[in-house]
Parts: structure tokens; sequence; C-alpha cells
């Protein structure tokens, strides 16, 4: 990417649009000098007719040919930049000037003379390294210089001939440059647009993201416990203050997790976290748990996933054998079963949390997921996973 130029606004190097054309311009520019500079020299001593000086001829040559490698090295490298042009400019002027003493008489004629590609090419990538305010007054000083040459050497024919060839290359190249730097613009600006809106669709999915972790805190936990109510358990019931209390401790765990330092979960026995998570559950499930360590955020949205499990065979399957088992080979496997009357997994109404937030959308959230295999008469298995993990010794 090139430093800051002119090819594209001042910003050019920073916008993708305007990076491009620099590099276009540069690598145009670059093959267009070095390959004029070595056929001018090649003409201009194939030819060296009078009335030629060959020792300014061999000391002009000297100068312009190293110096059209140079420019075409600097503009590959850094971009078309201002000075260059202009050194550039000023040697092509100098030349034309000198016209009747570098060129033969008998190939001035005709705008063919190496002097006069050397001009052509002068005027072309000055419109491609110069804002229009300085190119084009940089091209018609190059036609003005070239044309004072040749009526010095007495060729006014070619003087006009190849004043108005320049004129017509100079207005040209300068109207190309500017409708490229309006198209690199108006690209950069619909990018820019672009990720506006990707930016805010960003906030807006992780703002939605938010409010689903808080409705689904408040499902597993506030809603969970006036589910328990609703159903016509007594306030008295053991197994409600029990709930309550559960509900309570995970609000604050909550509150205090989400109030710590973001990015310090390190990692957890999961197998450890799901026998905390079974010792509180009704029924006492049956276990079997491979040892397996985690990152924290992956135990947290698993364990909340077999919590909301089982409370859901507790609540739709009461008395039903429940086993928890947790595998850990290519990923990490829990899955939670029932011997229960099962469900139609597809006839969950749309606005129930429990499958597909508490359990579908956390797992999401870590990047694993979650299947409930269910149907009526055949209990209910819901496996959770999580890939990425070898089995622990």
């Amino acid at each position: 990417m090139f430093p800051s130029s002119p090819l594209a606004g001042p910003d050019a190097a920073t916008t993708p649009a305007g990076a491009a054309l620099s590099r276009v311009f540069g690598i145009f520019s670059a093959a267009l000098h070095a390959s004029s500079g070595l056929a001018c020299a090649a003409a201009a001593l194939a030819v060296p007719g009078p009335p030629v000086s060959m020792p300014l001829l061999v000391a002009s040559l000297a100068v312009l040919t190293p110096w059209s490698l140079l420019f075409a090295g600097l503009a590959v490298r850094r971009g078309l930049r201002p000075a260059p042009v202009a050194i550039d400019v000023a040697l092509t002027a100098t030349a034309c000037l000198l016209l009747g003493r570098l060129v033969a008489a008998e190939v001035l004629p005709g705008e063919v003379s190496w002097v006069a590609i050397m001009a052509s090419t002068t005027v072309i990538v000055a419109q491609l390294g110069l804002p229009a305010s300085r190119s084009v007054p940089a091209g018609l000083l190059v036609t003005g210089a070239y044309a004072a040459g040749a009526h010095r050497a007495g060729a006014d024919a070619e003087a006009t001939a190849h004043a108005m060839t320049l004129t017509v290359q100079t207005l040209s190249a300068a109207g190309l440059a500017w409708l490229a730097r309006r198209g690199s613009r108006s690209a950069d600006t619909a990018f820019a647009g672009y990720q506006r809106a990707v930016r805010r669709a960003v906030s807006e999915r992780a703002a939605r993201a938010a409010e689903r972790r808080h409705n689904r805190d408040l499902h597993d936990t506030v809603l969970s416990t006036l589910t328990v109510v609703g159903l016509g358990a007594a306030h008295p019931d053991a197994r409600l203050r029990d709930r309550a209390a559960a509900d309570l401790r995970t609000l604050a765990e909550l509150a205090d997790a989400r109030d710590g330092p973001a990015g310090a979960a390190g990692t957890e026995r999961l197998d450890e976290r799901l026998r905390a998570v079974l010792a509180a559950a009704p029924g006492q499930p049956a276990a079997d748990l491979a040892p397996a360590t985690v990152p924290g955020p992956v135990a947290a949205a698993v364990a909340a996933g077999v919590t909301e499990a089982l409370r859901n065979a507790d609540r739709h399957a009461p008395g039903a054998p429940v086993r928890v088992t947790l595998r850990v080979a290519d990923a990490v496997r829990v899955e939670v079963a029932d011997d229960g009357p099962g469900f139609d997994p597809g006839s969950v109404p749309a606005h129930r949390y429990g499958l597909r937030e508490s359990i579908r959308a956390r797992l999401a959230a870590v990047d694993g997921r979650a299947q409930v295999d269910s149907a009526p008469g055949r209990g209910t298995r819901i496996r959770l996973e999580w890939p990425g993990l070898e089995p622990e010794p």
C-alpha cells in the first residue's frame, strides 16, 4: 500500500479503491517510462546525423536513461509522487528546448523522433501522478517547450503538429485520470457505507444476543419457579423453597459475572460442574461422567443446558428414570435421557424458551450444538456437544 498521494484524494492509501488505483497508476507509469526511456536511447544513438551535437546527445542520454529507470523503480515502490513527476517534466521540457541539437534533421518531421516520444510519455504520466490543477499545466508546459524547440530547429510544421498531439494527449489523459479517481472515490464511499452497515448489524446482533441471554436467565430461574407455583405447589413446600433459593443464588452469580472483568473465564472440570447440577436435581438421576476440562463459558453453557433438560424431565416425565452421561472423544458429548412419555419436538410453540433458547441457543453461543431426539411413547434424549477436545488420561 502506498503513502498518501494525489491519485484518489488525500487518503488514497487508507481506502481500498484509492490504494488499488494508486498501484495501477504506478505500475502502468513505471512500465511506460522504463520502456520509453530505453527505446528513446536506442533511437537517439541509431541516427546521430547533423545537426546533432554528439557530446550534448551523449550527456543528455547519460542523464535521461538512468532517470527513466529510477523513475520506474520509485513509481513501483512508492507510487507516483509529485516530486519525481515534477523532475520528469523539467528534464523533458529541457530536452524539448534542445531539440535542434539532439535530433537529426532527417527524422525530425513526422512526430516520430525520440524527443517527441519522450514528450508524449511525460505528459501522460503527469496526468496520472498529479491532480488536474497541476497536471494539465505541466502537460501544456512540455507542449510549449516542444513547440519552441521545433521552431528553433526550423521545423514549424512539426512544432504545430506535435504540439496539437501533445495537447490532445494531455486533455485526454487528464479526463481519464479524473474519471478513474471519481470511480475510486465512489467505490470507497460505497465500501465505507457497507462497513458502517456491518458494524450496525454486529452491534444490533450483540444487543439481541444480550437480550436473549437475559431472557434465558429469567426462564431458567424465576420463570421456572413461577411455573412450579402455577402447577399448584403450596408455598411452604420444601421443593419450592429449595428451587427459589437456588434461583436466587443463580441470579446473584449472574450479576457477579456481568460485573467482573471480561475474558477471565479460564477452564473448568465439566464433570465436577455436572455433579453439582445433579446433586441439586430432583429424583437423583443416574450419572456416568468421564473427566473433561473445558473453557469456563463452555462448562457454564453445558451445565445450564443439562439443568434445563433435567427440569423438563421432572416437569413432563415425573418419576421416569433419568440418565446423564458425559463422554469425550473428538468432542465433548453430554446426553440427558429419560424413559418418559416423550413428545414431538416439531410441535413445541415458537414462544417456548426451554429447548430453543435455554438449550440450543446456549450451546450455539459457545460454538456447540444441541440435538433433541424424542417421539410420543419412546422417551426423550437431549444431546449436547462441544467439539475440539481429547480424552483426559
